[in-house]
C-alpha cells in the first residue's frame, strides 16, 4: 500500500497515524453518531461501541479541566452514566461527539461547585513552579501528560476548555464555540492566548532563575 492515502484513515506526508483534523474526524463522527442513535433504541453492542469510540476523548477532557486531575476517572465514568441514562433525549441535532463534551462538561462544573472551587487564575508562583516541575520531566512538548496538565491548570479555565477542545481533542472552532456557547471569535481569542501563556511558561522555565521574566 502507498504512503499517501486519501481514504479514511489517510497517512500525509508530516503527519503520524495518530494526528487528528476535522477532516479526518467527519467521517468517525458520523459513524459514532449513529451507534448513539441505535443505542437510543435500547441496542447494547451500539452504545458498548459509543462508549469505547469516545471514552478517550471524555477522559483527557475531563482530565484537563476538572478541579482534581485524579479524580478523571470517576468524572469519566459520570459522564457515560449522564449520558446513557439522556440517550432517549439525543436527536442527532449535533454530533454525539459534541453532545457527549457538553455533558462531560456539565460534570465538570458539578465537581467545581462540589468541592466549592471557583476558577480562576493560579497565582505567579504556582506558575513558576509548573514550569520548573515541567522542564525537570524534560517537557518535548504539549503532549506530554502529566507536565501538559499542570501548564494548563495554570490557565484560566475558558482558556483551558477552548485549548484542550481544539488543540488536543481536534474539535473544529465552530463545534467548540457551540459546546462552549460563545461565538466562535472568542473560541480563536482564547485559544491564541491560552498558546501563547503555555509558551511563555515553557520559555520562563528554560531561564535560569535571575532571568526569569517578571510578571506582566
Amino acid at each position: 500500500m502507498p504512503e499517501d492515502r486519501t481514504s479514511k484513515g489517510r497517512t500525509s506526508k508530516g503527519r503520524t497515524p495518530g494526528d487528528r483534523t476535522s477532516e479526518d474526524r467527519a467521517p468517525a463522527d458520523e459513524l459514532i453518531t449513529t451507534w448513539a442513535l441505535t443505542a437510543r433504541g435500547g441496542d447494547p453492542e451500539a452504545a458498548e461501541r459509543f462508549v469505547r469510540a469516545l471514552h478517550r476523548d471524555v477522559r483527557r477532557f475531563v482530565g484537563y479541566l476538572g478541579v482534581d486531575p485524579q479524580a478523571a476517572d470517576d468524572l469519566a465514568q459520570d459522564t457515560f452514566l449522564r449520558a446513557l441514562g439522556s440517550l432517549h433525549r439525543f436527536e442527532g441535532r449535533s454530533s454525539a461527539r459534541v453532545w457527549l463534551l457538553s455533558i462531560a462538561r456539565r460534570a465538570v462544573i458539578d465537581s467545581h461547585r462540589r468541592a466549592s472551587v471557583r476558577p480562576r487564575l493560579a497565582d505567579t508562583d504556582d506558575w513558576q513552579d509548573a514550569a520548573e516541575r515541567a522542564q525537570e520531566r524534560g517537557l518535548p512538548g504539549f503532549d506530554d501528560g502529566i507536565a501538559l496538565a499542570e501548564l494548563l491548570h495554570a490557565l484560566p479555565v475558558e482558556r483551558r476548555e477552548a485549548f484542550v477542545l481544539t488543540q488536543l481533542l481536534g474539535l473544529p472552532y465552530a463545534e467548540a464555540a457551540e459546546l462552549s456557547g460563545c461565538p466562535v471569535g472568542t473560541v480563536r481569542s482564547r485559544v491564541a492566548r491560552a498558546r501563547a501563556a503555555l509558551v511563555e511558561l515553557v520559555r520562563d522555565a528554560e531561564r535560569p532563575g535571575p532571568e526569569r521574566a517578571a510578571p506582566a
